[in-house]
């Protein structure tokens, strides 16, 4: 394919148009539409914006591929990028690394189109999500942040709370609804904003960002959701390794100390590939129950009163089978539900009080550090 991809890239133009009907006749697949369209130099950077702007999110894919190899910045980039965001929910691959690495140039451009009022409120939609997509909430202005904030508010009492799944790997804490503030201390969580649980579960679940740090040195920084109060519980979600750090003694000393600050914490860690079953209480600074798995599992503390022990199980037979009295049988996925919350159940059902909070691990880093949108 090599020799016909250098005679493609010599003819240009002609042949970017030749390609792209060829992939729509079906004469090529979409990976080799994707390779070909890969060699084509700045001739045919307006092609490449006309195509980001096709509704087909393949082909605007690729469209948009080209235009960030090419760092194009042009009219035409923009209108398919705010096309993009207008559209559909989802969002064209590439589409927001374009929208960050063209950000500072298009934002005067994108905040305009939001303010002209000759353009559909649809466009003005998508200049926002762009906006947003770029720089993060601080790329908007103040009459749009305020528009955000009060469309949260008016969203967070109507909605039916869905939380992650801890399907192969996940981790989360519960605390005390009512003594859930110690959280944000115990944590270092700054900058907490009420969120919708939607948006909260996209945030902590997104990937981290490097900042400068107070000595010159990049740290990486994170965002934090603290849910609404559930059945009388704050369940936390995050980033695992800003929050919690080492996997043992990090897990530990974590729930510890957000246990002097909450009265009582409970920590709970799956990792179905890597076999790993983790829960523990802790009140008042000091673990008092601890289950953990990787293979045999192995107890600490006094059992409490809801389990069932491991010499209570109609499979256990004391002749052959041995267990420490203080070994009980149930795992993560179902100790939550008889500690506090099962993620799992939380739904319609569910008594929810107050609202969720989106916190950030660092101080003086802000939301705006984060670019990307989230559904709320």
């Amino acid at each position: 394919m090599e020799p016909v991809m250098r005679v493609l890239r010599h003819i240009g133009p002609p042949a970017f148009d030749a390609v792209v009907t060829a992939w729509r006749r079906k004469e090529v697949s979409d990976w080799q539409a994707g390779r070909l369209l890969g060699v084509f130099d700045e001739r045919s950077a307006d092609q490449y914006a006309a195509l980001a702007a096709d509704p087909d999110y393949g082909k605007s894919s690729n469209g948009f591929q080209g235009l960030l190899r090419l760092r194009t910045d042009s009219d035409a980039g923009l209108r398919a990028l705010v096309d993009s965001y207008s559209r559909s929910r989802l969002v064209p691959y590439k589409a927001s690394d374009y929208a960050r690495l063209l950000h500072a140039s298009f934002r005067p451009r994108l905040h305009a189109l939001r303010r002209d009022p000759a353009v559909s409120p649809r466009t003005r939609r998508g200049a926002m999500a762009a906006l947003v997509a770029g720089g993060g909430v601080d790329a908007l202005d103040d009459r749009d942040r305020a528009a955000i904030d009060r469309l949260i508010r008016v969203k967070i009492p109507h909605e039916t709370p869905r939380l992650p799944s801890s399907t192969l790997s996940g981790w989360w804490m519960a605390v005390p609804g009512a003594s859930y503030e110690g959280v944000f201390e115990a944590l270092g969580l700054h900058d907490r904003r009420p969120i919708t649980v939607a948006a909260g579960v996209e945030a902590a679940e997104s990937r981290e960002i490097r900042v400068p740090g107070p000595d010159g040195v990049d740290r990486a920084v994170g965002r934090v959701f603290v849910t609404p109060e559930l059945d009388g519980w704050r369940l936390v979600f995050g980033a695992f390794d800003l929050l919690v750090g080492d996997p043992w003694d990090g897990m530990v000393e974590t729930v510890e100390r957000v246990s002097v600050h909450c009265g009582q914490a409970q920590f709970f860690f799956l990792d179905d590939a890597g076999g790993s079953d983790v829960w523990m209480v802790a009140e008042n600074g000091q673990v008092i129950r601890q289950y953990v798995a990787e293979g045999d599992p192995e107890w600490e503390g006094d059992p409490l009163p809801w389990e069932t022990l491991a010499v209570d199980d109609p499979d256990f037979d004391p002749e052959y089978d041995e267990a420490p009295s203080n070994a009980g049988t149930t795992g993560a996925r179902s100790a939550c539900g008889y500690l506090s919350v099962d993620p799992g159940e939380v739904g319609p059902d569910t008594e929810v009080r107050h609202h969720g909070w989106l916190a950030i691990t660092a101080p003086g880093v802000g939301h705006g550090a984060f670019p990307g949108t989230l559904r709320i």
